[in-house]
């Protein structure tokens, strides 16, 4: 690439940046109001033209074009096998001393809540709901191209030298299944070098604080060379200007996307990424407790079937969840297969205890809950409460 025809002080003449020296008062506003310098910035987008065609990669453009479906598979994939034996689905039922002391923790937690009801209140009737939550996880790799370029400071440049792999046949190190990451890899044979777009190959851009020319209109005399009548500007001598802070009275700065290279390197970069997918379906209980509650706590966990593709689960006691095992595992199949690689499925089944628990305290009846493995307590009309303000 030809250099740029340099003026002394290493500025480009194609700036048209003004001497960072002496600029007198007298050069009138011509000279104290240099013209804006956006329209001489580059182009922000780099040109179709920068980019080579690539055999394999022709719909592969800047910032990315979507996911790329995986190839049919070399063989047949392996079918989906029923899960292992379904265990016991009977429910423990937790004790009234279980209850008592969640509800006394609850109570203690909260700053303006007596913890009277909880110590002193009868406990009168415990009752268990049978609340279920069926988790789908599918894990995927998805693939992803888009051009990318970087300053050029010597590395290897391959591009046309043999046709660069496929997208799908670059080999890349999985994660442990149904831990989400991210890779990129440069795909080989794909590296050019362009010059840069952003400053037209010289390697410097304008200043915008200056707008390119070396120095601005002085800011304690307006630009006048004067302070108060016939006293002269100390700040700028006089001069009605001062050298840029930015740009150190050049004219212009390093460009920021070169580094002052002049070129970049431009190649295919491809982003592998893994994601687990996770959908869920909570029994609705009639305990009175609201769903959202429950995605805050853990349950038992009933049953668990990972395989590459797994069957719905069969032979539980609620038919409801037999239909969102059926729902998921085919909304899953279908919709992840299009644009990603699946990994590994894998279906749980949590039994998420909730007890409703009634007492009596001070002549009236009163109702919390009790529920996940946490034993989390929600109680919305505790009966000593105080109002509390903070100073």
């Amino acid at each position: 690439m030809a250099n740029q025809p340099i003026m002394s002080g290493g500025q480009h003449a194609n700036y048209g940046i003004a001497n960072p020296g002496y600029v007198p008062a007298s050069a009138g506003t011509a000279a104290m109001f240099a013209p804006p310098a956006a329209e001489s910035q580059g182009p922000t987008a780099p040109p179709a033209s920068m980019f080579d065609s690539m055999p394999g990669y022709e719909g592969t453009v800047v910032g990315g074009g979507g996911f790329l479906p995986p190839p049919m598979p070399a063989y047949p994939a392996p079918q989906p096998s029923p899960g292992p034996d379904q265990p016991s689905w009977n429910i423990p039922s937790i004790t009234e001393e279980t209850a008592r002391d969640a509800f006394i923790l609850f109570a203690s937690s909260k700053c303006c809540y007596s913890s009277a009801p909880a110590k002193d209140g009868r406990i009168t009737n415990m009752e268990a709901f049978n609340t279920y939550r069926y988790r789908l996880e599918t894990f995927t790799e998805s693939r992803s191209t888009e051009w990318s370029h970087e300053p050029y400071h010597g590395q290897p440049v391959d591009a046309h030298a043999q046709p660069p792999p496929g997208p799908w046949d670059l080999p890349a190190k999985a994660p442990t299944f149904f831990t989400e990451d991210k890779q990129r890899i440069r795909v080989p044979y794909t590296s050019s070098v362009k010059s840069c777009h952003t400053c037209m190959g010289m390697g410097r851009q304008p200043c915008r604080d200056c707008s390119g020319a070396g120095n601005k209109v002085c800011w304690v005399c307006n630009g006048s060379g004067y302070r108060h009548g016939d006293d002269r500007c100390h700040h700028c001598s006089g001069r009605g200007r001062e050298n840029c802070n930015r740009c150190l009275g050049q004219g212009s700065k390093q460009c920021d996307l070169c580094h002052g290279k002049r070129q970049l390197l431009v190649y295919i970069s491809l982003t592998v990424k893994w994601t687990n997918h996770s959908d869920a379906y909570v029994v609705e209980q009639l305990s009175g407790l609201q769903l959202d509650n429950l995605n805050k706590v853990s349950g038992k966990e009933l049953f668990r079937d990972s395989q590459y593709m797994v069957y719905p689960v069969m032979g539980f006691p609620d038919p409801s969840v037999v239909q969102a095992a059926q729902r998921l595992v085919s909304d899953h199949q279908g919709k992840f297969s299009q644009t990603s690689r699946i990994l590994q499925q894998r279906q749980t089944i949590e039994l998420i205890p909730v007890t409703k628990v009634t007492y009596s305290w001070k002549g009236k009846s009163h109702i919390y809950f009790v529920y996940g493995n946490e034993f989390k307590v929600d109680a919305d009309n505790y009966p000593a409460t105080c109002c509390c303000s903070v100073m």
